[in-house]
């Protein structure tokens, strides 16, 4: 790779394609079945009818996210990232597994304690997240934007998935004896084969394409060790190692530090489009719509129009004139995003569905595309360590944004018992 234009250039081509459906898949996995359990809410409503489910699910989940987060941002420049991945992919499975048992195990009933048991693999699920989603924001981040836009396009797609299979399963079972729980069974059966999909195709496929071997021996020869294992992992055993004695002297890394300080602006403005979105999302959208004439579906609508929106917004950025690049107009398009608020409360006590329709679909809109136009221009002009370490640290503004979203969300209850 060191030896002329066309060792360089080879190399990247090869297996790129493959490399985008592959995150793509990563990224659906990496909320697939969180999302699965969001979509259900009709179901979770029905059997814990006391107990604002949508919302205690979602506030259960961001403080694990944010703290395993939290850790791995802080210590990423020695974490395993391949051992990380795996072990957040193979939670993820285990835990739609436990959805499953725990739902024949109680046989479909509702209860303090089966919403403890639930609550419990929801943690669980905070934790794969944790360990998942800032390792693979950051291990993409040193390689071709391409990569990253379609993880995040791939999370995207979960929920526009999950949303268009519980669809077709209420309809499909809505005139039938528990119908709500056999759409809710096939769900998580669904969510079980996908996630064991995921680790099958990370731990096998995924570390063996050219294009990733050639990004990650390059962030090694910049210094970067938390490539070593998927090297290895793609048949690369010896590789130069950059901290060896008498080895060639790299420039200084940016201390985490440094890196958040440079780039406070993305940092606030990925936290500011979650804090947000999930202050309506999927609480406010679930719960205080009122009733309309869609009835059990309108909830359903609307969460599914969010989610199809927000994957479409994370294609947009890949038409060069449409995506962001000044940081000063992607600051003000977050800040506007704000006039949404009050919409929404308007909407909900005086609009009709058309117009609550309309908003979710701009909300889904907005965040997916502001997301994508973030994690690609932010990593741009540092070396691999520093692209790998800001990943993190965007992916933990991220999460900090949901976890003070989910928070927020409850504030739409005031004056409704409260």
């Amino acid at each position: 790779m060191t030896n002329g234009k066309d060792d360089h250039v080879v190399p990247v081509i090869q297996g790129k394609y493959l490399g985008i459906f592959i995150c793509w898949l990563l990224g659906n996995g990496c909320l697939f079945g969180f999302n699965s359990m969001l979509t259900i809410e009709d179901y979770f409503i029905n059997l814990f009818p006391n107990y604002h489910p949508t919302r205690v699910i979602t506030l259960v989940y961001q403080p694990f996210v944010l703290t395993i987060s939290a850790m791995f941002a802080y210590h990423e420049a020695k974490v395993n990232t391949r051992l990380r991945n795996l072990v957040g992919y193979t939670l993820f499975f285990f835990c739609s597994l436990a959805l499953v048992t725990l739902d024949l195990a109680t046989s479909g009933r509702g209860g303090i304690a089966t919403f403890i048991g639930v609550c419990t693999i929801v943690a669980v699920f905070g934790i794969a997240e944790g360990h998942v989603e800032g390792a693979m924001t950051g291990d993409l981040s040193l390689m071709c934007p391409e990569f990253i836009q379609s993880f995040s396009a791939g999370m995207a797609a979960s929920g526009a998935i999950t949303s268009a299979l519980r669809l077709v399963t209420k309809a499909a079972f809505e005139n039938s004896s528990n119908g709500l729980r056999k759409g809710a069974m096939l769900f998580f059966s669904i969510s079980c084969f996908f996630e064991l999909l995921c680790v099958l195709l990370y731990a096998c496929v995924f570390a063996k394409l050219p294009i990733v071997k050639f990004y990650r021996l390059k962030a090694a020869s910049e210094g970067s060790l938390t490539v070593t294992a998927d090297l290895a992992a793609g048949g690369i055993e010896r590789h130069p190692n950059p901290w060896a004695e008498g080895g060639p002297v790299l420039p200084e890394r940016l201390s985490n530090k440094q890196l958040l300080v440079e780039n406070m602006d993305y940092a606030l403005d990925v936290f500011l489009i979650y804090m947000l979105t999930l202050s309506v999302f999927p609480g406010f959208l679930a719960e205080d719509v009122g009733s309309h004439s869609l009835g059990s579906w309108y909830a359903l609508v609307l969460i599914a129009s969010y989610n199809a929106w927000d994957l479409i917004g994370r294609y947009l950025p890949l038409i060069r004139c449409l995506k962001f690049t000044s940081l000063k107009g992607l600051s003000a398009a977050v800040l506007s995003r704000f006039a949404l608020l009050p919409a929404f409360y308007f909407a909900a006590r005086r609009g009709g569905e058309g117009l609550m329709i309309a908003l979710a679909s701009v909300l889904g809109l907005s965040n997916g595309y502001l997301t994508v136009c973030v994690l690609t221009e932010a990593p741009n002009g540092y070396k691999g360590p520093e692209q790998n370490a800001l990943g993190n640290l965007l992916v933990f503004c991220l999460l900090a944004g949901i976890c003070s979203g989910a928070v927020l969300d409850w504030l739409w209850l005031i004056g409704k018992g409260w």
